[in-house]
């Protein structure tokens, strides 16, 4: 491979029919829900469509460009691919709310399949904070510390195979926090800060075990005979810092959109709270004004009071039956 230069950076190509159909069938389908709702008249958001063509032009670049053709050479390559694949396009995709716009442009028989396997058992424990936690802290640690890393620059299926996956997990993960589009099961805001912040702690485990760990993948990268460029050590110290420090970057836009989420979803309840007591203070007040109408005698006689109050105005949350008991005379 010859050497990589500022003037192969843009220059430096390769076509793989499997990324450039994956990509093709991913914006294809989007475009036509999309077309397809502005038929129906549904309004959909042009940064929705933004967002979810973006994370597709990134997987294009990542699977074309040079560093799809020095993947094999670098490892600091493959590692931009990874952290691309499991952090950087499912935000984007997930961005582009791509279920909501299969359940309101699909036919219905097809809404319907995919509102039954949403429901399901199986869709709402895979889709549990635990195990879309485990989905995107797990794969890189499975990669470089179980043999499967030399397997994949080995085989050409193995590779997409991870590469599938890695996407695959990303998107379990991104889609059931961030809750753009319908899920299996809902999550405080409030827990996925919490565990997005700690996944941080994650990334900086596998960076220290990359770059202070062993070699990974010797025998490849020797036959590969590469004169140029970092030496092995340098190399895997780059690809560290691309998992650590590229993968924190690129997670502080979803922790923005769910501390955004987070702060929303709690106003909603301070606002539903609110509408709750002023309600039962106007029932609480309505209930006193019927109860002086329809009293007769002066107050401690038998009409307005009691002999107990003995004719006192009773404060509202002395007849809310949420608060009575804590308030009541003795």
């Amino acid at each position: 491979m010859p050497p990589l230069t500022p003037g192969r950076v843009l220059t430096t190509w390769t076509a793989r029919p499997a990324v450039l159909a994956g990509v093709a069938v991913l914006a294809g389908g989007y475009l036509a829900g999309v077309r397809r709702a502005r038929v129906v008249g549904l309004a959909w958001s042009a940064r929705r469509t933004v967002a979810f063509l973006a994370g597709v032009v990134l997987l294009a670049l990542i699977g074309a460009s040079v560093v799809a053709v020095y993947d094999d050479t670098l490892f600091w390559a493959r590692a931009l691919q990874g952290v691309v694949l499991l952090v950087v396009a499912p935000m984007l995709l997930a961005a582009g709310a791509p279920l909501t716009l299969a359940r309101d442009t699909l036919p219905p028989g097809a809404v319907g399949r995919l509102g039954r396997i949403r429901r399901s058992g199986v869709a709402r424990a895979v889709g549990s904070p635990g195990i879309a936690t485990i989905a995107l802290i797990a794969p890189p640690f499975l990669l470089y510390l179980t043999g499967l890393y030399p397997l994949e620059l080995r085989s050409g299926v193995v590779s997409g195979l991870v590469s599938l996956g890695l996407l695959a997990a990303g998107l379990l993960y991104v889609v059931s926090r961030l809750q753009i589009d319908p899920v299996p099961r809902e999550t405080n805001h409030g827990l996925t800060l919490g565990i997005a912040i700690a996944e941080v702690v994650a990334d900086g485990v596998l960076g220290l075990v990359l770059w202070m760990g062993p070699l990974l993948a010797v025998g490849h990268y020797a036959a590969v005979d590469r004169t140029w460029g970092p030496d092995l050590r340098d190399d895997q110290a780059i690809g560290a810092g691309v998992w650590w420090i590229g993968g924190d970057l690129a997670g502080l836009p979803f922790l923005g959109a769910i501390a955004v989420r987070f702060a929303a979803a709690d106003a909603r309840e301070a606002r539903r709270v609110d509408a709750e007591l002023d309600a039962a203070e106007e029932a609480a007040a309505a209930a006193r004004v019927r109860a002086v109408d329809g009293g007769d005698g002066e107050p401690g006689e038998g009409g307005g009071g009691d002999g107990a109050d003995g004719g006192r105005p009773r404060l509202w949350w002395e007849d809310d039956p949420r608060f009575a008991d804590r308030f009541r005379r003795r």
